[in-house]
């Protein structure tokens, strides 16, 4: 089975060494990588660096502020050159109804620019979308109702907002292409694959029948992003032996 890895859970190496964090990502046995951020890379070096070795590129956490109308074609093409078919808005605060209304109206502009671009807009949430903010609205609720974004689910906070992520999932599917795979502790604490209360097994079942990706995130840096991670690939390893996959 292929996973992706979100790499914020390494910002402790990608911030000084992003070709290091690459290639141990892809020895730990990780497909694909999910960027969050290129460290002041050109797009170039990021495209050599992937194809060295044999990462693809699932998609960027971007927000807002690089798709303004001054820097969306730049941002397009750098995605273009390093092979990235999805852009995803990694949060937005959505504490008032002004919040979502801007959000909604200027995804309603971007989203057919990057569509024509043959890339897609996506949204991933943390636990706050799924709770009333100051105006009484559920943000989550707005985004489905209001605008054709597709949804990153990061199926952690799901839980953390008090919801069941599995069945989130399947109510959701059409709305969804990739998942962030996290484990949790409760609240804001997370943790790696297996070593929280989050039902990550049940979550990438779902994810399986439902045929969707998953991008593996664990954000605590304990003791190392790096070892993080590998927790996080070998919990997934032992549960593809454990299916015969």
């Amino acid at each position: 089975m292929k996973y992706g890895l979100q790499m914020f859970s390494v910002r402790d190496v990608t911030e000084q060494d992003m070709e290091g964090a690459l290639r141990q990502v892809a020895e730990m046995g990780y497909a694909s990588v999910e960027f969050a951020g290129f460290m002041g890379h050109p797009a170039e070096q990021i495209k050599a660096w992937l194809d060295q070795y044999g990462l693809e590129v699932s998609g960027t956490h971007t927000g807002m502020a690089l798709l303004t109308d001054e820097l969306l074609e730049e941002t397009i093409a750098y995605h273009k050159a390093i092979g990235c078919k999805n852009i995803i808005v990694p949060y937005e605060k959505f504490a008032t109804k002004a919040d979502i209304d801007a959000f909604v109206d200027r995804v309603k502009v971007i989203e057919p620019k990057l569509k024509e671009a043959g890339i897609t807009l996506q949204y991933h949430n943390h636990d706050h979308e799924f709770k009333p903010n100051e105006d009484g609205l559920i943000a989550e609720e707005e985004l489905l109702q209001r605008t054709d974004i597709l949804l990153e689910v990061d199926t952690y906070w799901v839980y953390a907002a008090g919801k069941d992520p599995v069945e989130f999932l399947k109510e959701h599917k059409d709305r969804i292409q990739v998942i962030h795979l996290k484990d949790g502790k409760g609240g804001h604490t997370c943790a790696s694959l297996g070593q929280g209360i989050a039902p990550v097994a049940e979550v990438r079942k779902a994810a399986l029948e439902l045929g969707l990706d998953m991008v593996v995130e664990s954000e605590g840096l304990e003791p190392t992003g790096m070892e993080e991670v590998k927790r996080c690939i070998d919990f997934l390893k032992a549960e593809d032996e454990k299916d015969g996959i």
